[in-house]
């Protein structure tokens, strides 16, 4: 293919959610309560059954960011729909956890996992952002229960797992849930403008980023033993894992780049755009696969590709960490990158005819099968990098003039 859109303008950026909207939204609602979770990749169901955590939140923030942002889209109840199977459905009275993985009539893994909560934080939050009122209860809660029962100030950072009642943690600690709950505040504090969330923000983003790179020469090592050392051989024998795979990330390389850049607008600090850039540019130099295109998902310690699956959601991180590169540092490099990675996505990550994006995809660019959204893949990475691009280049959604990235 060598037609492309222009990948920077307000109206292609739109229309792209708008098209990845439409792929879920013909089946995705479940009148019994919440949301399907595993589509094929013509949007049909294939396991109308079983619930994740990851993924029933991650729909909330689908519809309050398409609520919020499109004026002629009303899913009001359908974002109330999904707080309440949250609510209904995930929490559990009886521990004040929220279960990992259940189906529709018994919880199948009762774990209390940070990393979820983080996004119970999330749906809270972009929920009230969307003007949902139920969100600011929702949102306090799980604040709360990450504080009390996650929250290690010794580290300052976020331990990662616990059982159903919270009595035991596990002592393995990981950069993951530390990510996305650096994230849920950043969130948070944009919906409530409670400064508790920034601050939480800043001292997850430096620790991680900072101190804990410190031990990984400079990038983000995601394994560690409760006392934050790192753990090299964790899952070193199950390298591809799905939410703890082995190796270095280049996709949470450039994740974080993208949270410090959201993080500097709210806080700004000399730092975050060094700290972004290092992150940026290492990932790229390594992952940046030179003969099939895209970023491959994982390398070893020595540099080498460990992992040279293409998953849909390293691209389109990377691409919104580039816009905002480009946007802070002025260096057309970035731009470059966003356009790279936007054509590589394009021919090969998109599916022109169904809609939303492939899953993973081999080293060469073929499909494993045809699943296209399993539990936790809601396309929610892929919105999500867009409308961070349109809040950071276009930040007046009705205006007619087109910035550039």
């Amino acid at each position: 293919m060598t037609n492309y859109p222009d990948f920077s303008e307000r109206r292609f950026l739109e229309q792209h959610i708008r098209q990845t909207l439409a792929f879920y939204e013909p089946n995705v609602y479940d009148p019994a309560g919440g949301f399907f979770q595993h589509f094929r990749d013509d949007g049909s169901i294939f396991d109308s059954e079983t619930r994740h955590l990851v993924s029933s939140t991650r729909f909330v923030f689908n519809y309050a960011m398409a609520h919020r942002y499109f004026p002629d889209m009303d899913y009001q109840s359908w974002i109330i729909h999904g707080l309440r199977y949250l609510e209904e459905c995930h929490y559990q009275k009886s521990s004040g956890g929220y279960a990992w993985l259940r189906n529709k009539s018994e919880i199948l893994d009762s774990t209390n996992h940070c990393y979820g909560l983080a996004f119970v934080m999330v749906a809270a939050s972009t929920a009230i952002l969307a003007g949902i009122q139920e969100g600011h209860r929702l949102l306090e809660k799980s604040w709360l229960i990450l504080e009390q029962n996650f929250w290690e100030e010794s580290s300052g950072l976020y331990a990662d797992e616990a059982n159903e009642d919270f009595s035991q943690l596990s002592p393995y600690r990981g950069q993951n849930a530390n990510m996305h709950s650096c994230e849920a505040m950043l969130w948070a504090y944009e919906a409530t403008g409670d400064e508790k969330y920034l601050q939480r923000a800043a001292t997850l983003a430096e620790n991680i980023t900072c101190r804990q790179a410190s031990q990984a020469q400079g990038l983000i090592w995601e394994h560690y033993d409760s006392n934050w050392e790192i753990d090299w051989d964790y899952n070193l024998d199950n390298p591809r894992h799905l939410f703890r795979p082995w190796g270095f990330q280049p996709g949470h390389q450039t994740e974080w780049a993208k949270l410090l850049l959201i993080l500097d607008r709210h806080q700004p600090r000399d730092w975050h755009l060094t700290r972004a850039r290092e992150l940026f540019d290492a990932a790229m130099e390594k992952s940046w696969d030179h003969e099939h295109g895209g970023i491959c998902y994982g390398f070893s310690p020595d540099g080498r590709i460990c992992d040279g699956d293409k998953y849909f959601w390293v691209q389109a991180e990377s691409f919104a960490a580039a816009a905002l590169l480009a946007r802070a540092s002025g260096e057309s490099i970035y731009q470059d990158w966003y356009r790279k990675i936007w054509r590589y996505s394009w021919e090969h990550m998109i599916d022109h005819k169904h809609g939303a994006w492939y899953r993973i995809l081999t080293r060469d660019n073929q499909k494993y099968d045809d699943k296209k959204s399993p539990a936790g893949k809601t396309d929610y990475h892929t919105m999500g990098a867009c409308y961070e691009v349109l809040r950071a280049c276009h930040r007046n959604p009705g205006s007619t003039s087109e910035s550039r990235v």
